[in-house]
């Protein structure tokens, strides 16, 4: 990548976290400012930001005790230290490396109603077609209506093709006639969209299950992920979402959507250590350029 665009890339990344900065590292600043000695009072209040930035008591906890020790350790006096350690200790927290992608590929997107989960779909196939890669979609939320009608916005859109059936059909049924187009169309990767009915976990488990067995079936070669996407304005109820979603199926990969619209994106640390999850790619804004790979380093280097 060349270094004026991964500038403009960190650019865009640092304005979108611009409210969680605020609520986060403004904060930790200030408290290094006004701290006179690394006392229990100076860990308290640190716990208490982190807390406030939904990055969740298990990470927050995680952390403190990291610093703790290290501070300890390197027999640390000043806080300014300290806002550095804290920092490399959330680069390390939040580093999962992402699996190598591998082609074909079938790339299942769940997550509840309302997360941007058709925008995000957009958004990846533009992605990945701007690489040379071919995509199809196939629009397996025949539940919502008008989900398929959004769905192939984004297919003129970014000029591929779409599978789809009528409002109400068996979605099992559409992924089979996506994986016989992907196989047909030698592409790379089929992108499926799914419904995000969380209240009712044993028809969405049932609804996943046969996808999943279609796709193994009819599609052996393709390498199969479910990628979560969530909200990151909801915050911890954004985690609790994860928690039920990976109770149904096995989650290997996060997109966090919306981050430029909210002071809780510690949530993201939140999910890094209760789902030991990767998160693959964030949502800064609402450009298609705003959907950027996930970078541990740069996150939090952003952030602070």
């Amino acid at each position: 990548m060349a270094e004026k665009e991964k500038k403009g890339l960190f650019a865009r990344l640092r304005e979108g976290l611009s409210k969680t900065r605020d609520v986060l590292t403004g904060r930790v600043d200030t408290l290094v400012k006004e701290t006179r000695k690394i006392d229990e009072e100076f860990y308290e209040e640190l716990e208490d930001i982190l807390i406030l930035s939904d990055c969740g008591m298990k990470a927050t906890m995680t952390i403190m005790d990291e610093l703790r020790e290290r501070v300890e350790r390197d027999k640390v006096k000043d806080a300014e230290t300290a806002r550095e350690m804290l920092k490399q200790i959330m680069i390390e927290q939040m580093d999962i490396p992402r699996p190598p992608l591998k082609w074909p590929m079938v790339m299942l997107i769940v997550g509840v109603n309302g997360v941007g989960k058709t925008t995000t779909i957009g958004k990846l196939a533009l992605r990945f077609q701007d690489i040379g890669r071919r995509i199809i979609l196939c629009a397996g939320d025949t539940f919502r209506a008008a989900a398929a009608e959004q769905l192939t916005v984004w297919a003129e859109r970014a000029r591929v093709p779409i599978v789809k059936h009528a409002e109400g059909a068996d979605p099992a049924a559409v992924v089979f006639d996506g994986v016989k187009s992907a196989k047909a169309q030698g592409a790379d990767l089929l992108i499926v969209d799914t419904a995000g009915r969380l209240h009712n976990k044993k028809n969405l488990m049932d609804e996943l299950n046969k996808m999943r067995r279609v796709i193994d079936r009819e599609y052996p070669e393709a390498d199969v992920r479910c990628i979560l996407v969530l909200d990151a304005t909801t915050g911890q109820n954004g985690l609790a979402q994860a928690r039920a979603f990976k109770e149904v199926c096995e989650i290997g990969g996060i997109i966090l959507t919306k981050l430029d619209g909210t002071a809780k994106g510690g949530i993201a640390l939140a999910i890094r250590q209760e789902l030991n999850v990767p998160v693959w790619y964030i949502g800064v804004g609402e450009g298609i350029e705003d959907l950027q790979p996930f970078n541990a380093r740069d996150f939090i280097e952003a952030l602070f």
